[in-house]
């Protein structure tokens, strides 16, 4: 069942693992599943379903909380189990279950008819790891939702990578897997359209942003890109022709790829998780993940990931698995440490005019510590290209030493950086922090201790300030 199915004429195919969506069983457009409260999924054992009412025809959405005993995304051999999902007996999803800890997860369905369903789950052999043994699914719920029905339409199938380089056709379920999507709306030049844009949370990069830089410029090591933007009109049908996608090198090309009813077929087909048009024939895995959730417009997209929590045990387990942690962890260098000793900051800045010819400034973040505070910890670690020039709310990590705590924090400051040669005098203002937390012993996101709103500008003359202290 892990394998890409075509669809029965008619039939929408939809995939995998989304975890923003507010249950189904607390809106009054689901349908709760009338079934068992657990089921459990074994590896050569029958698949295990459930009944479903659809309160009305559309996309639905089904969500449960799932865990894989035996499974640790840190280990080799033990990374993951999957989990074919079907609808009817079509196969809609494939589920990557990267840990032994029970998580809640959501998932699309596709197009139903208002009325009776069942709901099945399979234990997917193929793709799953040697110590994947069995999935337990807790109180599953499914139904079609009311709101968000024009973006559960248009979601991307993004089906799995199949690069040779990287291993066999189920290596999202090893590496780089799909983790969450959201969507947005975007204005459009015709009165009553709205263009909108899909993105997509992979748990990290093979290629392209090399680790350290994506620790100082992102403020994490997972992978977020834009895949698939169109525009809708008034009454939410695709506009023809304004389909486009991330292509390989970040093009934006116009997709004249397949679609599903409304959903275009995507393959992520490049180690930085690029998009095609086209698929491969091998291909194995498919994720159509759920894209009901949006993100708040002054907010790092990075706020998905907060909240959804475990995302970052995903991430920082990827880490350690591919051996991509120095050890032991060290603050003065640019290798990436254990995750634990990171204040992970958002922050918004804004750049000014320039007053001459160079390079654009940058802001980084730093950090002095009570115990030691002539030192300066620095998101950049002092490489001028790592430092954020983007005039958007940008997430970054700042390095400490192991054991630091919010509690042990000095001050927060920010450094104005020139990216490159010269300095073309552009003042940056700092206008807030909007969240500052490390990672607790089981990588999980700790409650934000450090939050700052104002305006500090950054000058060639005074390119340092403080924003924050205790």
């Amino acid at each position: 069942m892990s394998s890409i199915m075509k669809p029965s004429p008619g039939a929408v195919i939809l995939a995998a693992a989304g975890a923003l969506a507010v249950p189904l069983a607390a809106t009054p457009a689901s349908a709760a599943a009338h079934g068992p409260e657990s089921i459990v999924v074994r590896r050569g054992g029958p698949a295990r379903g459930l009944p479903f009412v659809a309160s009305r025809s559309g996309e639905a959405v089904a969500t449960f909380t799932v865990a894989a005993p035996g499974v640790s995304w840190a280990r080799r051999g033990a990374e993951a189990a999957v989990v074919a999902v079907a609808v009817d007996g079509r196969h809609v999803t494939d589920l990557v279950v990267p840990s032994a800890e029970p998580t809640a997860r959501s998932v699309a369905l596709g197009s139903v008819r208002r009325g009776e369903h069942r709901l099945t789950f399979a234990f997917a052999s193929a793709g799953s790891a040697a110590a994947a043994r069995r999935v337990t699914v807790r109180r599953p719920r499914a139904g079609t939702p009311r709101a968000d029905q024009v973006a559960l339409r248009h979601a991307p199938i993004v089906v799995g990578r199949t690069l040779p380089q990287l291993g066999d056709a189920y290596q999202n379920a090893r590496t780089d897997t799909p983790l969450l999507a959201w969507h947005e709306e975007l204005p459009a030049t015709k009165p009553g359209h709205r263009v909108l844009e899909y993105s997509v949370v992979w748990s990290n990069e093979d290629g392209g942003t090399d680790t350290p830089a994506l620790m100082a410029r992102w403020g994490r090591t997972t992978d977020i890109e834009w895949v698939y933007r169109v525009e809708v009109d008034a009454d939410g049908r695709r506009v023809p022709g304004t389909g486009v996608y991330q292509a390989p090198n970040h093009q934006t090309l116009a997709f004249a790829g397949r679609y599903e009813g409304d959903h275009p077929l995507l393959q992520t087909c490049t180690v930085n998780n690029n998009m095609c048009d086209t698929v491969t024939p091998d291909a194995k895995l498919r994720f159509f993940l759920d894209s009901t959730p949006t993100r708040p417009a002054d907010r790092a997209r990075e706020v998905v990931m907060d909240r959804s929590p475990w995302t970052y045990p995903v991430m920082a387990q990827e880490m350690v698995r591919e051996n991509k942690i120095e050890n032991p962890a060290d603050p003065a260098t640019p290798q990436v440490g254990d995750q634990r000793t990171y204040l992970f900051l958002e922050f918004k800045k804004k750049t000014g005019a320039p007053t001459g010819i160079g390079s654009i400034p940058g802001v980084s973040i730093g950090v002095r510590l009570k115990r030691d505070p002539g030192t300066l910890y620095r998101s950049d670690h002092s490489t001028p290209s790592w430092s954020i020039e983007r005039d958007l709310p940008a997430a970054t990590t700042v390095e400490l030493p192991a054991g630091a705590k919010v509690a042990d924090i000095a001050s927060v400051e920010a450094v104005r950086q020139p990216m490159g040669a010269g300095d073309n005098g552009a003042p940056a203002t700092v206008t807030s922090i909007n969240r500052g937390f490390f990672l607790d012993a089981g990588y999980l996101p700790q409650a934000s201790g450090i939050a700052w709103k104002g305006s500090v500008t950054l000058t060639p003359a005074s390119p340092s300030a403080v924003l924050w202290k205790p």
